[in-house]
């Protein structure tokens, strides 16, 4: 992968219809880098490094809410076309050839997908590396083995999409590591070896109901009858409602694609732009106590910050706090979109030696004042978000931590158990 200055850019937040330019946030990576495969090593310039926030400099103040994005990656936009649309045709399956297919290209799942109320659907992979970085791509095999039809390329687009996200990620940690000093990053990623790839549909309203009405199809015989339609869920403000609840994700980076939009006419979906331009992912801005929505180029490639950057940083990295909303009134929308999500080897041990406990919470103490309503928002995020403070303690491995953090989140007792 080769990426050169003119390729790298960085996505702008939008907040109460105004375009804010993020460049005094992001970290721009540099004049030109390249990895050679071989030796491993990630060639560039650091006097080429610009360091706009994420990254403080020595006694610089840290700000920002812990979001990059990068343009021009080589594949960027042919394999997403290729892959993205197949989300939205899996999630509308059947149980057994959505079964059958997934296993046919070594994939599963994290959500109940038997659940006709889901709003998501997901399909994921564990990706392994070894300790030079090359992957281990089976989608010839898989060609051979897999009958033709709309999901022959399922398997391998994953894969080399995933694998080419790693790479990226593995790079970005490289160049983190030289601005805070050490190699804490690229090491844990290197030990870790693995990292989940997840394909994502994000439900409309009108696939739902094909869903329920499929089903319908199949219980009529035994009397059996489901509910075709919920009335949907809108925010205090009746505009919005969540995909997906606010949360930190806990590994190291998390890299997604930009997503792609599928407006449903009848039995047909084709895609389309983003209603309001932005990507209805929402980030958290904790210096400022606001929600700001995320906007990037197509075909670009988002990184967002996990916990466990954050802690092995010593905070010189911010997590993004984060959900993705729905816009009211388009029954008709989907979303689909591809993440790797890049984390520590289980047996990595936290230290929070050096740590800046205020970080622990949910809100630096540093944080400016702000209006009623910004506070209210505020407010309403910290009683669904547990505070890291609750979920991490000095010692705790990330197989530890990442267990605490589903609990505290999913569990029977959880903040989101119910949501």
């Amino acid at each position: 992968m080769f990426i050169s200055k003119e390729d790298i850019g960085c996505s702008n937040l939008v907040q109460n219809n105004k375009i804010y330019d993020v460049q005094t946030w992001f970290v721009m990576l540099t004049n030109r880098y390249e990895i050679n495969r071989s030796r491993m090593s990630v060639i560039f310039q650091y006097s080429d490094l610009v360091t706009l926030i994420n990254i403080a400099k020595p006694r610089a103040r840290r700000a920002g809410p812990g979001l990059l994005s990068i343009n021009g990656v080589p594949k960027a936009r042919p394999l997403p076309q290729t892959l993205l649309p197949l989300a939205r045709k899996l999630a509308l399956l059947n149980n057994g050839d959505r079964k059958r297919i997934l296993k046919d290209h070594n994939l599963g799942s994290d959500v109940p997908l038997k659940n006709l109320d889901r709003i998501v659907s997901s399909y994921a992979m564990q990706m392994k590396y070894d300790q030079e970085f090359n992957s281990k791509i089976k989608g010839e095999e898989i060609a051979r083995e897999v009958d033709g039809g709309e999901f022959k390329d399922l398997g391998f687009a994953f894969q080399e999409l995933g694998f080419c996200m790693m790479e990226l990620g593995l790079c970005l940690a490289r160049v983190c590591d030289r601005l805070i000093g050490g190699s804490e990053l690229e090491q844990s990623l290197l030990q870790s070896g693995t990292a989940k790839g997840r394909l994502i549909h994000y439900h409309s309203v009108t696939d739902n109901i094909a869903i329920k009405e499929a089903a319908n199809g199949k219980r009529r015989g035994r009397g059996g009858k489901v509910s075709l339609r919920e009335d949907v869920k809108l925010d205090n403000a009746g505009n919005l409602n969540l995909w997906q609840q606010w949360h930190y994700d806990y590994g190291i980076f998390t890299i997604l694609t930009a997503p792609m939009f599928m407006l449903t006419n009848g039995n047909d979906a084709q895609e389309c732009e983003s209603p309001s331009g932005h990507m209805y992912l929402q980030v958290f801005h904790p210096e400022t106590n606001r929600v700001l929505m995320v906007k990037a180029s197509k075909g670009s490639f988002i990184v967002q910050v996990g916990e466990s950057a954050d802690v092995l940083s010593k905070g010189r990295l911010r997590a993004t706090l984060h959900s993705v909303c729905r816009p009211a009134k388009m029954d008709n929308l989907s979303r689909e979109t591809f993440v790797a999500f890049l984390q520590p080897a289980w047996s990595k041990t936290f230290s929070l030696s050096n740590y800046p406990i205020e970080r622990l919470t949910l809100v630096d103490r540093d944080s400016e004042s702000c209006n009623e309503e910004s506070n209210g928002s505020t407010q309403k995020i910290h009683e669904i978000v547990p505070p890291l403070f609750s979920r991490l303690r000095h010692g705790m491995t990330f197989a530890e931590f990442s267990r605490e953090t589903t609990k505290q989140y999913y569990g029977g007792s959880g903040l989101q158990s119910n949501r």
